[in-house]
Order: structure tokens, then C-alpha cells, then sequence
């Protein structure tokens, strides 16, 4: 009798093992239906930037090749035939005046536009946990500089700050490269003040102070103890920052001072089509459009990552579904 209890209960220990925290991210990440769509989104935008070579050579098209035979010169360069000039050859249309195929412009500026949102994001989360976790782990003197610094980068103006810094760079400088050093150079104080919030609250609890009085560094301490429980704060601010990067990308390219023709960019696309909203909207439609797919996909995925990795908001998710799941069964029997 006491061999069949022991095997009951090794099995249900078995049953109610807890998942590794991997899986459980994705099983809460799954759980939110929003999440999981904006994710598809998200890829399928991703692979669309990385294909763009076999995309264009699938249309048979180039981003840079002028069509002139394609646009109306007497009418001021408004592409020939309707929707932007949309054919089997043309899947989105052209470009006005130029006669540029749009399709491969719009996949090309993704490249462009994700690129530069990705490298500026893993800038700001780089600098950011350095310069937040050296005022967490410094003497009272380094946390009051780097803590001043931090404030101060935050009163700065990113748009001005970038605007006068894209300014004055040689025009040599590869400008997608610029822009991402720019974004990323001066908008990391954020993550910096999360790291710093968070690591001082994890420098009090026992397992740091246990791998204090063992012996280790600061900085080995951090590596192995502090930023793995900083790893789901982090992510979640980078998923909010990525979109908010696209925006400024795009933003700075409206103002003229962000990606230079002939390389395509969404918002340098849209500085072009300010003009022709009325005679040629499709040509102001698709990268407007895009942009705001894109940005509001990353912004339900980030919320989806901050959500899967909050302890707090995961069960306020289950409590919620186990509060339908049994409402469900007793409206079964009233009927």
C-alpha cells in the first residue's frame, strides 16, 4: 500500500513540475491573443526587410531604376493609369516624377527603418545597463555623478540635440549608421534608471549578499547574479523602445535630415509624398500605413513581453481566464 501511495505522489509531483521559465514565457505569451497576432505581424514584417533582394527580383524590379515612361510628364509627373499606376508589373505602383517601382522602395525603406530602430535599441540597452549598474555597484560619489548625468540626458531634447548633431556630419558618414549612433547615443537614460531602481533593490536580498561575502567582485556579482533578474525589466523596456525608435527614424528623415535620397526609408518616402497627397495618395497611403501597422504591432507585442514577464499581470491574466472558464459551465446547467 505505501509503494502504491509513493508512486501516486511521485506521479503527481511529476504532473505539477513547474515549466522552465522559457516555455512559461511562451505559454503566457500565447495566452494574449492581441500578443500573439502583433507578433505575426512583427515577423512577418522582419522577413519581408530581409527578402528584400528575392522580393524585388521575384517582381522583377529595382529600387533605384527610373521609369520615366511610366508617369505623365504634362501632368506634372503623376503616374500613369489608376491607383499609382498598380500593374502586373508594378505591384504598388510608382513613384511620382521618377517612375521608381514602389513595391521594391517600401521593402527596401523596411530594411532601412527596422535596421536602424534595431542597432539604436541595442545601443540604448548597452549603455544603459553599464552606466546603471556602475551607480547601482559604485561608492556614494560615483552613484551621485552618474545619477546627475543620467538626469541631465533625460531634460535633453532628442529631436533638437538630433537634429543639430545630423546637421553638421559629413554627408560621407553613412547616414542609417548615424542615425542609429544618434538615436541610441541619447536616448539611453531610461533603461539607465531602471537598471539602477532595480539593482539596488536586488543588491539588499540574500543571494547577492551571499555571493558578496563569498569572495566575488562587484562586477562578477552583476554578471551572474543581478543580470539575469534584470533580464525581464530590460526586455520588456527594449520591446517598448524598438517602436518608439521607428517613430524618431521616420521622424528625423520627414525633417530632411534623416536618410538621403536614393536610399528609401518610410519616413524619407513620406517626406516626398507630402506633395502629393491629392494627385498621387497611394504614394502617401503605403508608407504611412506601414509605419503605423508597424509601430502599433510592436507596441501590443511589447505590452504582450511586459505582461508574460510580470509575475503580477500573468496572474491577474489567470485569474481572469479561470473566472470565465467557470462562469461558462454554470450558465451550461442554468440552461
Amino acid at each position: 500500500m505505501s509503494e502504491v501511495l509513493l508512486v501516486q505522489e511521485a506521479g503527481a509531483a511529476t504532473v505539477a513540475a513547474p515549466a522552465s521559465g522559457a516555455r512559461l514565457f511562451r505559454q503566457r505569451l500565447r495566452a494574449q491573443r492581441a500578443a500573439t497576432a502583433a507578433a505575426v505581424v512583427v515577423l512577418l514584417l522582419i522577413l519581408a526587410a530581409l527578402a528584400a533582394p528575392l522580393l524585388t527580383a521575384l517582381a522583377g524590379q529595382d529600387p533605384n531604376t527610373y521609369h520615366p515612361d511610366l508617369v505623365d510628364s504634362a501632368a506634372g509627373g503623376v503616374p500613369i493609369g489608376s491607383f499609382g499606376g498598380i500593374s502586373a508589373e508594378h505591384w504598388l505602383g510608382v513613384e511620382p516624377q521618377t517612375g521608381r517601382d514602389l513595391f521594391a522602395r517600401i521593402v527596401y525603406g523596411a530594411r532601412v527603418s527596422l535596421g536602424v530602430a534595431v542597432v539604436a535599441t541595442l545601443l540604448q540597452v548597452a549603455i544603459g545597463l553599464v552606466v546603471g549598474l556602475a551607480a547601482a555597484l559604485g561608492n556614494r560619489w560615483v552613484d551621485q555623478v552618474l545619477s546627475r548625468i543620467t538626469d541631465i540626458n533625460v531634460a535633453l531634447p532628442l529631436m533638437v540635440i538630433a537634429l543639430g548633431l545630423l546637421a553638421i556630419v559629413p554627408p560621407s558618414f553613412p547616414r542609417p549608421v548615424l542615425i542609429a549612433l544618434v538615436i541610441g547615443g541619447i536616448n539611453w537614460a531610461g533603461t539607465s534608471k531602471i537598471v539602477r531602481a532595480q539593482a539596488l533593490t536586488l543588491k539588499s536580498l540574500d543571494f547577492v549578499s551571499a555571493a558578496r561575502l563569498s569572495g566575488r567582485g562587484k562586477w562578477s556579482v552583476a554578471r551572474r547574479e543581478l543580470l539575469p533578474s534584470l533580464a525581464a525589466p530590460v526586455i520588456t523596456y527594449a520591446a517598448l523602445l524598438f517602436p518608439a525608435n521607428i517613430t524618431v527614424e521616420a521622424a528625423l528623415s520627414f525633417l530632411g535630415v534623416g536618410i538621403k535620397p536614393p536610399t528609401p526609408s518610410w519616413g524619407q518616402m513620406l517626406t516626398e509624398a507630402d506633395t502629393w497627397y491629392q494627385s498621387a495618395p497611394t504614394y502617401l497611403l503605403l508608407p504611412a500605413g506601414l509605419l503605423f501597422v508597424t509601430v502599433l504591432a510592436l507596441t501590443v507585442f511589447g505590452e504582450g513581453v511586459r505582461t508574460a514577464l510580470d509575475p503580477r499581470a500573468a496572474s491577474r491574466l489567470r485569474i481572469g481566464t479561470g473566472r470565465k472558464e467557470r462562469k461558462e459551465p454554470s450558465k451550461g446547467r442554468a440552461s
